[in-house]
């Protein structure tokens, strides 16, 4: 199927015209090139209680006096570029004293003639009030679906606890002192893999795609047990998958390790439902969304003594149907297509149980056959053992037999892309 045909589908229509001619109010309209959910600020006493999963980060703590520089991977390409930060979770307002961007090289040095120092409303400086949001000026830097850039900030005062996402699978750097000119790595002493404030990428200009594909979910669609730095998230995948035609279709990931649909969390985020209007629909330009959430309602109903999981009610598939039907309502009245994706097997998880298994059948026998959903992936049925089907193949298995490997999360974009290749299902 042509990248045009794909881009009908998903809701995508590239800026430029067959003539080749780009109109100027297209080459002014943003695209999300990448993104990621924020969580509030949670440290060694709620994460390092696993470390199987969790490992210390510098949420707590946060910073004074010090740089913090990020790693994104853009899955779109534009002329312009900025970037969006949050405080939303701060406990008082946020200054950053300086900010740059640039494209990435090796570990946390940049390409040095690539570097731009971001300005707010034309400052140098912004302040951002506690649970506000800012957007950087637009900046003029050439950029490729599929490239690294890197975004430093310089944080002159405390911050006190820092909004960021836990589970970025992507190493973050920190410096003593303002270092957001370096085009060197030798001052980013210390590393974390989390990202902290910067939760948006946005890019326009000719050829950009007016829409973006947003994969929201919990620790599945953040990549859960996928390898560091190699960007091997199924979104990553996908987006990979969809650029290999004329024009690259974005895709941004809005997933969160731990998430739920029903219940906020003080370490794994605010609910899908929740979450929902600020993730998915105050993003600009979305056509496409995949729902991929609810395997964390059901076993984390039958785990104790983990004070990350409370509240942790017993949840029923009639519940968790009404979430859906809510995500796909709202969605639908901004003219969002909707994708349901069925809840991979977790037999052999830890927290595994015939009662939740049970839930899970009957959520994916929704899924897939009542059509509420404008299409589905069956994440399901390529992932899962025909000999075992309440287990994954041992060959997509990171170990722990709720998340796959990177190899899980290659076949999961492979399904994905079939579904979207296909194009609309009702």
């Amino acid at each position: 199927m042509t990248a045009g045909a794909i881009a009908g589908f998903v809701g995508l229509v590239p800026s430029s015209t067959s003539t080749g001619v780009t109109s100027l109010a297209q080459q002014t309209r943003w695209a999300g090139a990448w993104t990621t959910a924020a969580q509030r600020a949670t440290g060694a006493a709620g994460l390092s209680l696993d470390p199987t999963y969790f490992e210390p980060n510098w949420s707590e703590k946060g910073f004074a006096d010090q740089t913090v520089r990020q790693v994104v991977r853009v899955t779109a390409g534009g002329t312009q570029v900025r970037i969006q930060l949050s405080n939303q979770y701060g406990g008082r307002p946020l200054h950053i004293a300086s900010a740059t961007i640039a494209r990435s090289s090796a570990g946390a040095a940049v390409q040095s003639q690539s570097m731009r120092v971001l300005r707010f409303d034309g400052a140098r400086t912004v302040t951002i009030p506690r649970g506000g949001r800012a957007s950087s000026d637009a900046v003029p830097l050439r950029v490729r679906a599929g490239e690294h850039l890197t975004v430093s900030m310089y944080l002159s005062g405390p911050t006190g606890p820092a909004t960021f996402h836990y589970y970025a699978l992507a190493t973050s750097y920190r410096s003593s002192g303002d270092h957001a000119s370096d085009r060197q790595a030798t001052a980013f002493t210390a590393r974390s893999h989390s990202w902290y404030y910067l939760v948006g990428v946005d890019v326009r200009g000719a050829g950009v795609m007016s829409q973006t594909v947003v994969a929201f979910g919990d620790s599945i669609t953040d990549g859960a047990f996928s390898t560091v730095d190699l960007d091997n998230r199924y979104p990553d995948v996908l987006a990979d998958l969809l650029g290999r035609g004329r024009h690259a279709v974005a895709v941004v990931n809005e997933g969160i390790f731990g998430n739920r649909l029903l219940n906020d969390s003080r370490c794994f985020g605010n609910s899908a439902l929740s979450r929902f209007h600020r993730d998915v629909l105050d993003r600009p330009e979305v056509g496409t969304l995949i729902v991929l959430e609810g395997i964390n309602d059901i076993w984390m109903s039958d785990a104790n003594g983990f004070s990350c999981l409370e509240p942790n009610p017993t949840v029923s598939a009639e519940q968790m149907i009404a979430a859906y039907r809510a995500l796909i309502d709202g969605a639908h009245r901004r003219g969002i297509r909707v994708i349901g994706a069925t809840l991979l097997p977790y037999g052999g998880f830890a927290s595994y149980s015939h009662r939740g298994e049970a839930v899970r059948q009957v959520l994916n026998s929704w899924i897939r056959d009542t059509h509420t959903f404008d299409a589905v992936i069956d994440f399901d049925a390529v992932v899962r053992d025909p000999a075992h089907p309440d287990r994954m193949l041992p060959t997509f298995d990171s170990g722990d037999h709720l998340h796959p490997n990177d190899r899980g999360y290659e076949v999961m974009a492979e399904a994905a892309f079939s579904v979207l290749s296909r194009g609309p299902q009702r």
